[in-house]
């Protein structure tokens, strides 16, 4: 477990998207909850560092290659539906200065790419079937190959299990790389709720709604969402809500 083997910090984010746990796995270094900086954490004793209030965790991040020449910042951003990565991660990419790979995102590339792995992913996901670990693998391994990600990459969706941890440390170790930063992002399940019940998503741009807190021009002040008043604000066409 990544966070459970780093030190890490929780400080309330100011976004509306609940709070940011950043980590920096060490595997001999103590769990400790802080609400001090991970630069302050990795320098202090929690108790002597100030925190910053309504300061993303991540803020105080620094790339890997900062601290360690020729090393990439490799990053995973956990969070679960709802939590805001969305909202975070184009911020921690202009930061870092490196993509945020998103494992759907990478099927599809692969599978419209017409790649050797995107055909067998295709076919999987043809059939209603789930892709395996072992693919979804072998697609993360040549996407981080690219140009893009000399510098680093952020993991958003991956791993999600044990079992997926110890193969992305595999495919890390063989390239003489390993997981530098954690960003965990916490929201309580009632929030959570909220928020994914009153999504509303653009299905063709994958802009995104809410019914409270980002409202589409289309729907008047107080009326019920339907799909009549939800429309997306620069094409004029339907919104939907997704299924899952």
């Amino acid at each position: 477990d990544y966070l459970a083997s780093a030190k890490h910090n929780i400080i309330p984010s100011t976004m509306g998207c609940g709070s940011s746990t950043a980590a920096t796995p060490s595997l001999d270094a103590p769990v400790k909850d802080s609400t001090a900086s991970v630069k302050a954490a990795a320098q202090a004793p929690p108790a002597a560092a100030q925190p910053m209030a309504g300061t993303p965790a991540y803020a105080e991040l620094k790339p890997a290659a900062a601290a360690a020449k020729g090393s990439k910042t490799v990053m995973i951003l956990f969070g679960p539906p709802g939590a805001g990565k969305g909202s975070h991660a184009p911020k921690i990419v202009e930061a870092f200065k490196i993509p945020q790979l998103s494992t759907g995102d990478m099927l599809r590339a692969a599978v419209a790419a017409g790649t050797e792995v995107g055909k067998q992913a295709k076919t999987v996901m043809e059939s209603g079937g789930l892709v395996s670990d072992e693919l979804v693998v072998s697609i993360i391994r040549e996407r981080i190959k690219e140009e893009d990600c000399t510098s680093g990459f952020i993991l958003d969706g991956f791993p999600r299990t044990v079992e997926q941890a110890k193969m992305l440390d595999e495919v890390l170790a063989g390239i003489g790389e390993k997981v530098n930063h954690v960003v965990a992002l916490e929201v309580p399940d009632a929030v959570l709720t909220e928020r994914i019940c009153g999504r509303w998503v653009h299905k063709e741009s994958g802009r995104s709604y809410h019914i409270k807190y980002a409202k589409p021009k289309s729907l008047p002040d107080g009326a019920e969402p339907t799909e009549d008043n939800m429309k997306d604000d620069e094409t004029g066409e339907p919104l939907m809500q997704r299924k899952d």
